[in-house]
């Protein structure tokens, strides 16, 4: 609400609330600050290739009644307009802008990177609109066509491009395929040799290791027998050396017994005074035991 006449001057802006207004002295007007959709729709504008398409955006806008200059400005561009009107004046500057950055894009940078179209309106407008008071809340671009197919032969030529990278992949992929089947089973190949390799040499060191051991016991085993005859040996000639000194000892007990039974007989035989006394070697030959 703008009130003005009578001690209102400059005029009284009130943005939400009551206001007490004197009739006849003091005039009252009502300006709407309500968010305005509006269809931002621009036919047959020349690209910079001079493909002529049509544009056609979503905006939302209002009058701020929060920022007092962006406020006053609006009261002095609107002020006894109806929204309608307001929205036409906003409809018609959004539309310009939107033309005039057409006109500097191509179709493919229009069409493929909206996001970029919508923020340049968005941009350009915005520093324009807010000079009049107005606030743009947002703007999406809704939708891009033509007349001459043009955009129809561009999707036509990116469909073709996609199947034929497509096929290129799916070509590719089969060929990867084709080659990590190719490596997986080089890979087992040489795995299935490489694990012979490995048992073959485990083999090769059991059989030296086994080799080795059956060396070792065996020299063992002859070290064995042969200390085992040599001990025999040794008990064997210890046995005999014993019985060769018992042989010696009874021959040596035989010897002394003939040498006593010599003795005994030579005292037995020993000639009195009275006795004829015989040559000696009649008594030997007489006495000999053997």
């Amino acid at each position: 609400m703008v009130v003005s006449g009578f001690c209102r001057s400059p005029p009284m802006m009130i943005s939400g609330g009551r206001v007490f207004v004197f009739p006849c002295i003091q005039q009252i007007q009502r300006i709407s600050l309500n968010t305005m959709t509006l269809n931002v729709k621009s036919d047959k504008v020349y690209t910079r290739h001079g493909v002529p398409i049509s544009v056609t955006g979503i905006a939302q806008m209002k009058i701020q009644g929060q920022n007092k200059q962006m406020l006053a400005a609006a009261c002095q561009m609107f002020m006894g307009k109806s929204e309608a009107e307001i929205a036409q004046i906003a409809l018609e500057t959004l539309e310009g802008h939107q033309r005039a950055i057409i006109a500097h894009l191509t179709v493919e940078e229009i069409y493929k990177d909206r996001k970029k179209f919508s923020e340049q309106v968005f941009k350009v407008a915005s520093s324009d609109l807010v000079n009049m008071g107005i606030s743009v809340v947002s703007y999406t671009l809704k939708d891009v066509h033509d007349d001459q197919d043009y955009l129809h032969s561009l999707g036509k030529a990116r469909t073709a491009q996609v199947q034929k990278d497509a096929r290129i992949g799916e070509a590719l992929n089969k060929r990867d395929a084709v080659i990590r089947e190719a490596h997986a089973l080089q890979e087992k190949v040489s795995a299935q040799y490489m694990n012979e390799i490995q048992m073959a040499k485990a083999q090769r060191d059991f059989e030296l290791k086994k080799a080795a051991y059956d060396i070792e016991v065996n020299t063992k085993k002859a070290e064995s027998e042969m200390a085992y005859q040599l001990q025999v040996a040794k008990t064997k000639q210890r046995i005999e050396e014993e019985k060769m000194q018992v042989q010696v000892v009874e021959r040596t007990q035989q010897i002394t017994l003939q040498k006593q039974e010599i003795t005994r007989w030579q005292k037995r035989l020993k000639p009195s005074s009275s006795t004829r006394r015989e040559p000696w070697w009649t008594c030997c030959w007489r006495n000999c035991l053997w």
